[in-house]
């Protein structure tokens, strides 16, 4: 299943996503399929979540890589292969090649999380740092390409790459074959493309529904454009479908055979994190829960059953942590307050015990006595707080504001 670059347009087939799911036999995994009664309860029909975060290396992306690699011819495999990424697909390139043995250089941008780099090394790549945005380090592999003769590894704009992928597809139906809708993050749409050619072949009637962050959203205006068009300067915590523009390939194939291509929030991502880690137990980055964050953001919109696909579960410890807080705070389980209070002996203890009459729990305290905007007799105070939801944030404000103090922020 080797494609040239002249053959790069071929159409993916059934045929295709079966022959890679053969060659993935042994090699990647048939991740579990697990129920949510939360999210049943919310959309009101069953919910089940594809674990592709518990994929070998985190994430879908060994799929397609193995599949691209395999196909190699001897001469292409003796060179070598590049790729660019800034974590998943670098670390499924990184494990596809060692398995195969093929030799593996993987340009990663110069902010890479430590984590991933780690990974991809220890998958046995050769990484090399190099440029501060992913557009610079792509840049970098493809010289080095072509420099080298090593094969680059587009990470989803190959038929190779889409028919990896689609065998989630695959898995999805065998797992639940009554599935309705389908719920899968796009970025470049190798993943959603895949998963669209495997089912509505052998389901045309089940919906297949994109979700893109919105502030990295290129598909809805291209799919209106009838071309992929770039989204200048994507901005999103979920830098897995974090994409300026679509792939050629993948594109046509959403354009024929995704029903759908929706847009999550920043705090909505952030809110099904949260969901995925306190009610499922499972760990996922901002873009593998971006299904999820589409039920929660439309949960009556979606036929049951529904399957949403956790696409990868590789993220940076010190993004959870923000992330988390940025979700508990989108929910009114967190709060932030600024105020300023006469700087006089227990004035601070004194703040506190309003808070606790109102079962705030106080998480963190900054107390500033020495500042130019400050009067002689000032302090500021910044607090942060876990709270219950909406309705004890604006009660704790209010006890705040009866009590004397002004809130500024």
């Amino acid at each position: 299943m080797s494609y040239s670059t002249a053959d790069s347009f071929r159409p993916v087939t059934l045929d295709d996503v079966r022959g890679a799911q053969k060659m993935l036999s042994g090699v990647a995994r048939v991740t579990a399929m697990e129920g949510s009664r939360h999210l049943s309860q919310m959309v009101g029909a069953p919910v089940h979540l594809k674990c592709e975060n518990l994929q070998r290396t985190g994430s879908f992306k060994l799929r397609g890589a193995y599949v691209r690699i395999a196909g190699l011819l001897p001469e292409e495999r003796a060179a070598g292969v590049v790729a660019a990424s800034a974590g998943n697909h670098a670390q499924g390139v990184a494990l596809a090649s060692s398995l195969l043995g093929v030799r593996s250089t993987v340009f990663m941008p110069r902010g890479a999380p430590l984590p991933k780099v780690s990974a991809t090394r220890d998958y046995g790549a050769e990484v090399r740092l190099h440029g501060q945005v992913v557009d610079e380090t792509l840049a970098a592999a493809q010289e080095y390409a072509a420099e080298t003769g090593a094969v680059f590894i587009h990470p989803f704009d190959h038929p190779d790459i889409i028919a990896g992928q689609g065998t989630v597809g695959l898995e999805i139906l065998e797992q639940c074959p009554e599935a309705r809708t389908v719920l899968v993050g796009i970025g470049g749409g190798g993943l959603a493309a895949g998963i669209a050619v495997a089912v509505k072949a052998l389901r045309p009637e089940v919906r297949v529904v994109g979700v893109q962050a919105a502030g990295a959203a290129a598909y809805p205006p291209s799919l209106a454009a009838g071309r992929p068009v770039s989204v200048e300067n994507p901005a999103t915590m979920a830098d897995g479908i974090k994409v300026g523009r679509p792939g050629d390939v993948p594109f046509r194939i959403v354009g024929e055979l995704v029903d759908e291509v929706r847009t999550v929030s920043e705090d909505e991502l952030s809110a099904a994190l949260l969901l995925c880690l306190e009610r499922a137990k499972l760990v996922v980055e901002p873009a593998g829960a971006s299904p999820v964050a589409a039920l929660l953001s439309d949960p009556g919109a979606f036929e049951g059953p529904v399957v949403a696909v956790l696409s990868g579960g590789n993220v940076d410890p010190v993004l959870m942590e923000r992330v988390l807080r940025h979700g508990m705070a989108a929910q009114g389980r967190y709060l932030a307050v600024r105020l300023r209070l006469t700087d006089r002996p227990g004035a601070l203890a004194t703040l506190l015990g309003v808070l606790s009459v109102v079962d705030a729990n106080v998480l963190d305290v900054s107390h500033v006595r020495t500042d130019p905007r400050l009067g002689l007799t000032e302090a500021e105070v910044e607090l942060h707080l876990e709270t219950k939801g909406p309705a004890h944030c604006t009660e704790v404000g209010q006890a705040l504001r009866e009590a004397g103090y002004t809130v500024i922020g």
